[in-house]
């Protein structure tokens, strides 16, 4: 056996390790198998996360560019500790699996809140530690007991201005509605914010949303999926999806926005109208291998306004510390999602609807997007 090929296949271990496919005790068991005991002890193997550094979980592409030039090279600077960028995705069940391996290869995961005070009832989360994250740069009512809000974000309606330029749509309705606005569209995955928008458009009144109705959104999803040419999983992948012309319109987050506008010169436009506005957060794993004390640091640490300005300047999250608005350019406001003008034209997502009943929903509309 080769020493490329081995050096992949252990790579290929290392990367099942990190996300909790396999554990680290089986990782080396299965290295060592694969190099001998000897080889393995003279060439080591590929690092996963120990005490000394930290694996932030992310959702990829610009993000994991962004999260390091403004939180994780910074925090190396100021203590020593690596923090390395994770781009596969913190999904509920990701987490979840991660968790209960019991040795999670993962320590902090760019979650929903909603998701992370989900698991941690379920003792799969390390609860915020507020003596060391300070609550007062936060937003009111955006610290929770498993998660502190980092950032905010919307689902908008974003679209191909070169073929809408004369009446472009303004309206989650105007999404749906193929016969006066031709093509294919792209919708979320993972159901969050596709749900108020199906509702929107079948005429639920904005204050009406909550309790979802998930069965009459689902009727109209069923009806509406042979006009999605792609539900996507990542920002990436929704970026791409209008950037080459696959989708007329795509319901997308909007710190994806101002990427897609600038890579397209103008041609993908978007609007705040009916957008679904919802905080990121970042959490901790239970029995994360850097530690929980470097984890709470690390949040701390990412509550600075000049971190949370390049997060905006790189991929337009909304501030979550308020010191952090005076120093957003005037004419970068429009990106932002929390500045007054934006924020009036939106629909904050319900954190508590979605931690009584995210699972079970989006169970339902997995099983008809891939019916």
């Amino acid at each position: 056996m080769n020493e490329h090929f081995q050096r992949d296949c252990l790579e290929i271990l290392a990367d099942k390790a990190r996300k909790g496919e396999i554990s680290r005790r089986r990782f080396t068991q299965l290295a060592a198998a694969l190099l001998g005991t000897g080889a393995l002890a003279l060439r080591g193997t590929p690092a996963l996360a120990d005490s000394g550094e930290l694996v932030f979980v992310n959702w990829g592409g610009d993000a994991s560019t962004a999260y390091d030039k403004a939180y994780g090279a910074p925090f190396k600077a100021a203590t020593g500790i690596t923090v390395k960028q994770d781009g596969s995705g913190p999904t509920e069940g990701a987490m979840t699996a991660q968790a209960q391996s019991g040795k999670p290869g993962w320590d902090i995961c760019d979650a929903d809140p909603f998701s992370a005070q989900a698991l941690g009832k379920k003792g799969l989360m390390e609860e915020i530690d507020y003596s060391v994250v300070d609550k007062a740069k936060m937003r009111p009512g955006f610290g929770w007991t498993y998660a502190a809000s980092t950032y905010f974000y919307s689902y908008i309606l974003a679209y191909d201005a070169r073929k809408f330029k004369d009446a472009p749509p303004a309206t989650m309705a105007d999404f749906f509605d193929v016969a006066k606005f031709p093509g294919k569209r792209s919708m979320y995955k993972w159901g969050a914010g596709m749900w108020e928008a199906l509702l929107l458009a079948d005429g639920v009144p904005a204050d009406k949303l909550y309790p979802l109705d998930i069965a009459r959104a689902h009727k109209k999803l069923a009806a509406f999926k042979p006009n999605v040419a792609a539900f996507w999983g990542g920002g990436a992948e929704s970026q791409s999806l209008l950037l080459n012309g696959d989708v007329s319109m795509a319901l997308i987050w909007s710190t994806r926005a101002k990427l897609i506008e600038h890579d397209s010169d103008g041609d993908v436009k978007f609007t705040w109208n009916q957008g679904l506005i919802a905080p990121g957060a970042m959490a901790v794993l239970k029995n994360n291998p850097g530690g929980k004390a470097n984890a709470m640091k690390f949040i701390a640490a990412a509550q600075d306004p000049k971190g949370q300005l390049v997060m905006f300047d790189m991929l337009a999250q909304g501030p979550a510390n308020p010191a952090t608005d005076a120093l957003v350019p005037a004419a970068d406001q429009r990106f932002n999602p929390v500045d007054p003008k934006n924020f009036a034209q939106q629909i904050p997502l319900d954190m508590d609807w979605y931690e009584a009943n995210y699972g079970a929903a989006l169970d339902a509309y997995l099983k008809i997007i891939s019916a």
